[in-house]
């Protein structure tokens, strides 16, 4: 396993464990984070604020079921399973991970539902 793919995969660990200063220790100061239907989250102040209050996924864990890592990227294919808005919601996602000085600097999520 490289240190991208354990990085990344720690990253969804700590993120279903709710374990947010393991997370945030995971990105870049700048980083950028790019969801469906939602202005992108900028900064890590942000992205703080974003999984400690705004994070409309709850109460759920991915299932990751690929791991692709060429020069400095990471692509994930996995399910999402948990509530939504009080719904229990289950989806399939796709995100892409560009890492700066081993840390992640940019995420892009794709989903196959309309907004995250």
């Amino acid at each position: 396993m490289t240190d991208h793919e354990a990085r990344v995969r720690e990253y969804y660990d700590a993120v279903d464990a709710d374990r947010i200063d393991d997370l945030l220790a995971l990105f870049a100061d700048d980083v950028v984070y790019d969801r469906p239907g939602q202005p992108p989250i900028e900064g890590k102040d942000a992205l703080e604020a974003f999984y400690r209050e705004d994070r409309p996924l709850e109460d759920g864990s991915h299932e990751v079921h690929d791991v692709l890592v060429d020069d400095g990227r990471a692509a994930v294919r996995g399910t999402f399973s948990g509530v939504q808005d009080g719904d229990r919601v289950e989806f399939g996602f796709a995100d892409v991970h560009v890492f700066a000085d081993g840390r992640i600097a940019e995420r892009y999520t794709y989903t196959d539902r309309d907004t995250v």
